[in-house]
């Protein structure tokens, strides 16, 4: 019974260190056009800030795990959130423009393995049963970090009043928060250790090991790329900063119709994932999911629809990607090299997020993007919309070689309750 109880204390810890983590990574966007137009940053310099967040993941994607490993989930949580919380402080301060960057560096140095080491944490605590719930849950407060960034906008907004410092301050506030849940959670974490059980230890990288993936999990690693190099970077940087300048919305309404995307995912992700292991039909939801994507950057450049419908559409895929391709990926590889299949993943993943940050603000730039002209944003949709259709391929690859090879893929096999889950958003 102790156990019980306490299982769903470290849960809560976990999920509220993250969401002030999600919450200052998403605070970029709703600060960018004040960058611009209070600082005068270009639309380049602020892709770099999300883009500098993912460069550090490329290298601790494989070797985040192995310091977990070494001194504990515990430990790892606590000196992730204070690397966490520090780059957040430089990045409120931001000037000169470099210390900002070096702030958002350090934020996602931290943020990254933290991520990391609360999954651990809660496959730990969870060992007995209930770990798919558990991370579905975790991953739905992730979200509601990621929605009241969008909100603060409205629910803050004499701090957005004040420029673009004091949001900014916000959510080094909400990331130091996570330093004193993070040292509840190790304090606990050390004292009862008899209540957990030890992480399994996963397999280090090895270029041998790509010989030995087969055909579906490139199409589903590839999905899983590009769907991230797509929508995090729009959704994350550019969004609010494109619905002032061409859909005419002042800054609190460019906010709420941003949120409406991680809004439904904090409720639709965990009922995706149950009804995914209840009927199956994996490879199937994921390309219908994927097909939505290409479809609604198509209608934000090409009509004047209500935001409504593009919202719905990425909503609706935001909601079923996440929650169906992390078991899913995990069905493709044997067992024992599941964390060289996610490490290679997270890699990869990182380096598309960093350079689509870069080449989209590098685009506005270039075709001078802005409330004076709207249709310079029309290549960086462009892009996105681009990407979006060769990750809906990969899901059409996926889903003709489920149908032809039916057997050792994602519909054989249920993940286990104790296989690791150490992969993004």
């Amino acid at each position: 019974m102790a156990q019980s109880r306490m299982k769903w204390l470290m849960l809560a810890l976990a999920a509220l260190t993250i969401m002030g983590s999600y919450y200052t990574y998403d605070s970029i966007a709703p600060v960018a056009a004040m960058l611009r137009d209070q600082r005068g940053f270009t639309q380049l310099q602020i892709g770099q800030l999300n883009a500098v967040f993912n460069l550090p993941n490329i290298a601790l994607a494989l070797i985040g795990g192995i310091l977990i490993d070494r001194i504990g989930a515990g430990l790892t949580i606590l000196i992730a959130a204070v690397i966490s919380t520090i780059g957040a402080v430089l990045t409120a301060v931001g000037d000169p423009f470099a210390l900002m960057l070096i702030g958002r560096l350090l934020f996602g140095l931290g943020n990254e393995t933290l991520y990391i080491a609360l999954l651990v944490g809660i496959a730990q605590w969870f060992h007995r049963g209930g770990s798919a719930l558990a991370i579905a849950l975790f991953f739905s407060m992730a979200r509601v970090g990621s929605y009241s960034a969008d909100k603060s906008t409205s629910w803050f907004a004499e701090v957005y009043a004040a420029g673009w410092q004091a949001p900014l301050w916000l959510a080094a506030g909400l990331t130091a928060v996570g330093v004193v849940t993070a040292s509840i959670y190790f304090l606990i974490d050390r004292r009862m250790p008899n209540l957990r059980v030890a992480g399994k230890r996963s397999e280090g990288f090895k270029l041998k090991d790509l010989t030995r993936f087969s055909r579906s999990f490139w199409y589903i690693l590839w999905l899983n790329v590009l769907f991230a190099s797509v929508f995090f970077p729009f959704r994350s940087t550019f969004s609010i900063q494109y619905f002032q300048d061409v859909k005419g919305m002042n800054l609190a309404e460019a906010g709420t119709a941003n949120s409406y995307v991680f809004a439904a995912a904090i409720f639709a992700t965990p009922i995706v994932g149950l009804v995914a292991d209840r009927i199956g039909r994996r490879a199937t939801l994921l390309a219908f999911a994927a097909a939505l994507m290409p479809l609604a950057f198509v209608l934000l450049a090409t009509t004047n629809y209500g935001l409504w419908l593009t919202t719905m559409l990425m909503g609706i895929s935001f909601s079923v990607i996440p929650a169906v391709i992390w078991p899913a990926t995990a069905m493709l590889v044997e067992r024992n090299r599941v964390g060289t299949a996610f490490g290679l993943i997270n890699m990869i993943q990182s380096l598309g997020l960093a350079a689509t940050n870069f080449i989209a603000g590098w685009l506005n730039d270039l075709y001078q993007a802005g409330p004076e002209n709207p249709a310079g944003y029309t290549p960086m949709l462009s892009m996105f919309a681009a990407l979006s259709l060769v990750a809906l391929c990969s899901t059409v690859l996926l889903l003709l070689r489920e149908r032809r090879q039916p057997s050792g893929g994602i519909e054989a096999r249920l993940i286990g309750e104790d296989d690791p889950a150490f992969v993004r958003h």
